[in-house]
Order: C-alpha cells, then structure tokens, then sequence
C-alpha cells in the first residue's frame, strides 16, 4: 500500500501546501503592509464629534497611597511572597527573612547571602525604598538575587509594605 513513489508524493504535497501558505503570507504582507522606504503613510483619519483628548493621568504619590493602606489586604498579598520568604527573624529561605524588614538596613539580614549588588547598596527599607523595589527589583537594584518581575499595583504594594510594618516585617 506505502510503496516509495506514494510516500514521495505524500510528502511532496505537504511540502507544497506549506510552500502555497508562506507564498500566501509574503503576498498579504505586501498587500496590506507595504513599504514605502523608512516612511510609513496613513491613507486618511476620520474625526468624530466628540473626540476629546485623553486625559492626562494624575499620578498619585505614595505616601498618600501607603497613609490609607490596609494591613488586612496586605496579608492576602503576603501569600506570593511566603514561597521564598519568612517572617521569623533568622528564618532564611531563597530569599532573607523578612522580619523587622521596615526600616532595616539594606542587605543586612543576617544569615544571608546576598548578591554583592544588594550587599553593598546603601540605605535602608523605608517605606519608600520597598516600594520602588517592589515595583520592578531587578530595575531598582541591577544584579539583585530576587528574580520577580515586579507589584505594578501601587495600592497593592502600599498594602503589602503595611502588612509587613503590623507584622514586625
């Protein structure tokens, strides 16, 4: 039933199938995205009434956010974060212990190694400090262990940092 002419053309018509798809995308592509050398032109814009500009986004400082934080939420928070740290000083796990985490010195849990970037960077977890770290670690802090993309939400991260704060954290 397989002899060797069948299988061949078997695959041969595969091969053309895929072969008319992709002559098929380069053709769309060229339709409906045509160059123009480094300029890109739009054929016309339609105005409707009403149109109004978007507005600007008021950008809310933090410590406004973090005045009406609420530790309870935080806890919720807190979960994602128990996979690498702990709440009892000492307690080292992929990441420091976080106790007493608010106010403390950078890099100073102890017990831990910290990468040097974090080892050696100044200053202390305020509020502040948490927060901006919170937002994205590894743009805060180049070189840092802590491999999390980051809380973009504001009031989130105000609710974790009070949480952290009721806690000892």
């Amino acid at each position: 039933m397989f002899d060797t002419m069948t299988m061949t053309k078997a695959v041969g018509g595969l091969c053309g199938t895929f072969l008319v798809f992709l002559l098929g995308g380069f053709a769309a592509e060229f339709i409906y995205h045509p160059s123009h050398g480094d300029e890109h032109h739009q054929a016309y814009t339609i105005e409707v009434e009403g149109d109004e500009p978007a507005e600007d986004v008021v950008e809310i400082a933090f410590a406004d956010v973090f005045a009406t934080a609420e530790a309870g939420a935080g806890e919720r928070l807190w979960r994602q974060c128990q996979a690498c740290h702990k709440l009892e000083t000492g307690a080292n796990g992929t990441g420091p212990y976080l106790a007493n985490v608010v106010g403390r010195d950078i890099g100073t849990a102890e017990g831990y190694a910290y990468s040097t970037a974090m080892a050696e960077f100044e200053g202390d977890w305020t509020p502040e400090a948490l927060n901006e770290f919170l937002t994205a670690p590894s743009r805060y802090l180049d070189g840092t262990k802590m491999n999390y993309r980051g809380m973009p939400d504001i009031e989130d991260r105000a609710n974790l940092i009070a949480y952290l704060e009721a806690t000892g954290g």
